[in-house]
């Protein structure tokens, strides 16, 4: 595969950091440095000329230089004269046990997730799991932060609820009734994103042991999070109907799980939703043989109204089920807000925990939810991006169909699709890399891990004619 130039990429500084605040030859450093640090420039490479540069990117000459000069002082360049700059070959950092030779990141959880979070811009990212900020609406944050700071600022300074801001729990609990969720304030503990309240059920429930059914696929963050618990983590496999209840029930009878963790709406990564005859299949699995479910529902208002879904919770009131959602996908993701819904008990025993193990979640990010629940806008959002996502998913669907994909299932809603691609996809994601785009290949979502040739696509981040172009090339090379 050809290498990628250096002067054909445009500056993408990442997510992480505020390129509006940064100077033209600290964005140039920052780009080249994170690109030569993930290998997407190889040592060896030469750097485009300092007039070639400047052209490209519309900078002058100067900042080219100045950012060039900062790049060797950095040591991430090494000036020839006569010939140019070059990226240069940088000495891996021994560990204190033993000198391992330097090699290329894998493709895995970690890896996926730190790109994810700094590496490429979203429409060179099927692979993230986040609309793109542009679809996401900052002015409707922004007016509620205006609306705080209108506030005596006292109300900032104290620790907080341990449960966390009682009239957003109160809110909560009229939107849980609109979903026939029967849910009082006591019973609804906040949490810095659902990531943490995975975290913290793990550590009440699970021990070492102990089996956790997860859907396979499914979100792939929470399986070292189990086998951190020393647990046995085991997938159960999913049908364009939702979960497989042959597999499960077999699977259940064989492990005695202590917990199933699921999403029964728009399941990350396949898209499907439960239906409510395998819902009550569940329950009464659940009962039967005695275990918890933990129904992860962070995809909620990305759901229409009108469309007809079943909750686990719903039908169980929270008697065997725990209820988890968040406004990460629809608000900001660095809100980090999210909530647990429960029997009483419970939620007592989660609050403990949660006071001992972190003190209280930041009242600040929670009352900001707050106010954008309850000043009328975040209903016409959340439509505007329901109706965005209608706009590609069809057209999204039928690209991928046209370049050699096959598709999963045909989701209704949601913003994802699972894509079989009939190569590898770890290698297709390594190549991508190399060429500055993220995929999400398949063996991320299975707790086997085992090689796959299915891939989730981010429809929000699937229309980039250069991405497409490549991985239609990609997929013609493997043929």
């Amino acid at each position: 595969m050809d290498r990628p130039n250096l002067s054909t990429l445009a500056i993408t500084a990442g997510a992480a950091l505020d390129t509006a605040r940064m100077t033209l030859v600290d964005q140039l450093v920052h780009w080249a440095s994170l690109r030569i640090e993930e290998r997407v420039f190889l040592p060896g490479m030469r750097m485009p000329s300092i007039r070639n540069l400047a052209e490209e990117k519309r900078v002058s000459r100067f900042s080219v230089v100045e950012a060039y000069e900062r790049l060797v002082a950095l040591g991430f360049l090494e000036a020839r004269r006569g010939s140019g700059f070059y990226v240069r070959e940088r000495p891996a950092v021994p560990s204190q046990n033993a000198a391992a030779p330097a090699h290329k990141s894998p493709i895995d959880v970690a890896w996926l997730v730190r790109s994810m979070l700094h590496a490429v811009s979203p429409e060179r990212g099927p692979g993230i799991g986040t609309l793109p900020p542009s679809w996401l609406d900052g002015e409707m944050i922004t007016s509620a932060l205006r609306s705080m700071s209108r506030q005596a600022g006292t109300h900032l300074l104290s620790s907080g609820n341990p449960q966390g801001f009682l009239p957003l729990r109160k809110q909560l609990q009229t939107q849980l009734a609109e979903l026939e969720i029967g849910a009082r304030p006591e019973q609804i503990v906040l949490t810095s994103g659902i990531t943490q309240a995975v975290d913290f059920l793990l550590r009440l429930y699970v021990r070492d042991g102990d089996t956790v059914l997860v859907g396979d696929p499914a979100w792939f963050v929470m399986f070292g999070r189990i086998a951190s618990q020393g647990a046995n983590t085991i997938g159960v496999p999913y049908t364009p109907d939702g979960v497989d209840m042959q597999a499960l029930e077999r699977l259940v009878q064989t492990h005695r799980p202590k917990l199933l963790i699921l999403n029964s709406i728009l399941q990350n990564p396949t898209g499907t939703s439960m239906t409510a005859p395998r819902a009550f299949q569940i329950l009464r699995l659940a009962e039967q043989y005695d275990f918890l479910v933990l129904e992860d529902d962070i995809y909620c208002d990305l759901c229409p109204p009108h469309q007809p879904v079943t909750r686990l919770a719903s039908l169980d009131q929270l008697k065997r089920v725990i209820y988890m959602g968040s406004f990460s996908k629809t608000l900001a993701a660095n809100l980090r807000v999210a909530f647990v819904a429960c029997s009483p008990e419970l939620a007592k025993t989660f609050c403990d925990h949660k006071m001992l193990s972190g003190s209280t979640t930041p009242e600040i990010n929670e009352r900001i939810v707050y106010k954008v629940l309850t000043e009328g806008h975040y209903r016409r959002h959340a439509d505007r991006l329901r109706g965005r996502l209608d706009e590609v998913r069809e057209k999204t669907a039928r690209t991928l169909e046209r370049i050699g994909l096959r598709m999963y299932s045909e989701p209704s809603a949601g913003m994802f699709l699972w894509a079989d691609t009939g190569v590898d996809t770890s290698a297709l994601a390594a190549a991508g890399h190399e060429a500055g785009f993220l995929f999400a290949p398949g063996a991320l979502f299975s707790p086997r891990q085992a090689p796959s040739t299915w891939m989730r696509m981010n429809i929000a981040n699937s229309s980039d004619p250069g991405m497409l172009t490549f991985l239609e090339r990609q997929l013609q090379k493997a043929a």
